[in-house]
């Protein structure tokens, strides 16, 4: 039996990374990747400049120490590659993986010593020799298999950015553990090694993702159920957590700070009271539904323009959510952990349910990451009463047989649908084909596929066009979003439409006033303009906008370009420093409007700073190739033909054209 414990957990863990394989081939994505990782300098090392960056610095509305540590020693590892970024990713979710199985069968056990023993359960340890304990690996193995092959854990593993919860939700758990061992055998919580390693872990969750405030709230929950210690009283029980409650307070306070200066709250003038109160409904069935029933799964549910709890959109799972609530009220005593997993749910969406709004989702399905362990602990619990019924002879053996297979099935096929979905975050213009395919009103859907198919387009016209339309049926869907006037105003300044390309850009910059982005490419166009002295000014915007430490970049290579194209011009270059994406993109205007000799230097730096990119490599080429310097274009195309055959091609034609 000992050996089937520690066996249990490394099954599972290994099944999930057998699942989300296929993450370790996926790229980075237009989705908040550009901004926090390619687009950012700050992060990239150990030094005290990158380290005093991580601890002061909130980005997109974050507060992330922690993460931000652990993508600096994936770059300190092994650079931009983002192989090493998925697979940090993947091996946290597996660790995750094995601590749920270790959360669940402490919560089995003593939910069957608690049933077995209710009259005297609070005077008892919390140990798992009088439960059933074969049934309780059973049951605690599924739950945790249920989490780690959930195809809604796809987004958390596949998605680079979204390292932040799977990182949080490992100190989540630690913290979880810690308390349990705490109160293991014992009244009373024991602050030694146990209590404070668990204070410790919550403050680690917390410096990871701040979602994680609600866990002292989901520690009384545990006391009451399955713990039942609320005998000791409630003032007792809520004194102890004091510690927890400072420090969910203090997150609370730092999280909130952050996202109003990165992520725009959204005014009380756009959602009023009921119309919060409708978001929440929404959101507090959303996760245990899409738990039960993956179906439907997006990368971004749109919030709505306006809501109102009497759309049936919003009424239905207001209703539905009181319905549950009352009859898991009503059911108590009976059903003890039904209410204590759904109320564990609600505490933790409730940061992000509706009340306080920000960003463009209404949902997400990384918000249910830890919302669902107490329903799938349930479902572990019922598994494992199921297997025990033939033990007391009231069912036929066929039954917990049947139990058996119908599990195997369900786990067969949330594995096969988690593989899928993990293949569709891929890359850009997979991702958001598909969240098309499934929300056609989804405005920020088309208008990232329109600027993922513009990226990978290499100036192909049919395919520019086919980018243009998404971007302009996003307007259409809603004027307000920002990212399709920043693609037009690429196409327009490509196409050396400056007045068209300047109105875009002016008004994505309106739009998005906290973005780096806008300012930046704003001043690209003007520099490719030749308007150096109007864009040195909003290069610094963007800086003070970014907020890291300034990271020098060298100065021999600027002073080896054949074409210094003045002063201005140098400064400019310098300013973008190591954010590779702009410096292709100035590299790009630059080649489309023929000044190829002075395209070259953004275009290596672009190139080193991105070497497993196939753009920067492309237009590097063309470059090359309308500078006359023929045979660093064919050097530079035989390695993109190993990145990206298709865009080699066109740039082997264009080369030959001018070989001609």
């Amino acid at each position: 039996m000992q050996l089937l414990r520690q066996l249990a957990p490394l099954l599972v863990s290994l099944i999930s990374l057998v699942v989300f394989l296929p993450a370790l081939d996926g790229k980075y994505l237009n989705w908040d990747d550009p901004v926090m990782l390619l687009g950012n300098n700050a992060y990239r090392g150990l030094g005290w400049s990158h380290l005093s960056w991580m601890f002061s610095t909130p980005l997109q509305g974050h507060y992330m120490p922690l993460t931000w540590l652990t993508f600096g020693l994936n770059y300190v590892a092994g650079g931009m590659d983002p192989w090493g970024y998925h697979l940090t990713n993947l091996i946290l979710h597996a660790v995750n993986s094995a601590l749920v199985y270790a959360l669940a069968h402490r919560l089995l056990a003593a939910a069957f010593t608690s049933t077995r023993t209710a009259t005297s359960a609070c005077a008892q340890p919390v140990s798992s020799k009088r439960a059933p304990e074969i049934r309780v690996v059973a049951g605690a193995a599924l739950a945790a298999l249920l989490f780690a092959i959930h195809p809604q854990r796809a987004e958390s593993v596949g998605w680079v950015t979204d390292r932040a919860t799977v990182l949080s939700g490992l100190f989540y758990l630690l913290a979880v553990l810690g308390y349990l061992r705490a109160v293991d055998g014992d009244r009373n919580i024991r602050w030694r090694w146990a209590g404070l390693a668990s204070l410790l872990a919550f403050v680690a969750a917390l410096m990871s993702k701040g979602i994680t405030v609600g866990l002292p709230i989901s520690l009384l929950i545990l006391d009451v159920y399955p713990l039942r210690r609320q005998r000791l009283g409630w003032l007792r029980l809520v004194a102890e957590k004091i510690p927890f409650i400072a420090l969910a307070l203090l997150g609370a306070v730092v999280t909130l700070e952050a996202r109003a200066q990165g992520a725009q709250l959204t005014q009380y003038g756009q959602y009023d009271l009921g119309s919060r109160l409708a978001l929440a409904a929404y959101s507090l069935w959303f996760y245990p539904s899409r738990l039960i029933w993956p179906a439907g799964l997006t990368p971004l549910y749109e919030h709505p323009l306006r809501a109102s709890v009497l759309e049936w959109r919003f009424f239905g799972p207001a209703v539905a959510v009181a319905i549950v609530t009352v009859g898991l009220i009503l059911l108590r005593r009976r059903f003890p952990g039904g209410l204590a997993a759904w109320v564990h749910s609600a505490v933790v969406v409730a940061p992000v349910s509706g009340i306080a709004h920000s960003g463009s989702q209404l949902v997400s399905d990384r918000y249910g990451y830890l919302a669902g362990l107490g329903l799938l602990t349930v479902l572990g619990y019922g598994f494992a009463w199921v297997l025990g019924l033939r033990e007391r002879g009231v069912v036929h053996r066929w039954v917990p047989v049947a139990a058996v297979a119908g599990v195997a099935l369900i786990v067969g096929a949330l594995a096969m649908a988690a593989r899928v979905q993990v293949y569709l975050w891929h890359d850009s213009e997979t991702l958001w084909r598909w969240a098309v395919d499934k929300d056609s009103e989804c405005a920020l859907c088309q208008a990232a596929l329109g600027a993922a198919i513009l990226e990978g387009s290499g100036g192909a016209p049919e395919r520019v066009g086919e980018a243009e339309s998404y971007l302009r049926r996003a307007i259409a869907l809603r004027d307000g979003v920002a990212i399709a006037y920043a693609a037009l105003g690429t196409i327009e300044t490509d196409r050396g439409h400056d007045q068209e390309a300047e109105t875009a850009l002016r008004t994505y910059v309106r739009l998005s006033p906290h973005a780096a982005e806008g300012p930046e490419r704003l001043a690209l166009l003007l520099l490719a303009q030749e308007r150096s002295a109007e864009a040195l000014p909003l290069l610094r915007r963007a800086r003070d906008l970014r907020r890291p430490t300034a990271l020098a970049v060298p100065s021999p290579a600027v002073e080896s370009m054949p074409d210094r194209g003045g002063t201005e011009f140098l400064q400019a270059v310098e300013m973008i420093g190591h954010n590779g994406p702009m410096l292709q993109y100035l590299g790009q205007i630059l080649v489309l409007r023929g000044r190829g000799t002075i395209a070259i230097e953004p275009l290596r730096r672009a190139v080193a700073l991105m070497p497993t990119a196939a753009g920067p490599r492309f237009w590097l080429v063309r470059a090359y190739s309308l500078a006359g310097d023929l045979d660093r274009a064919a050097q530079e195309g035989a390695a993109l033909q190993v990145l990206d055959p298709t865009l080699a091609e066109m740039a082997r034609s264009d080369r030959l054209r001018y070989q001609r």
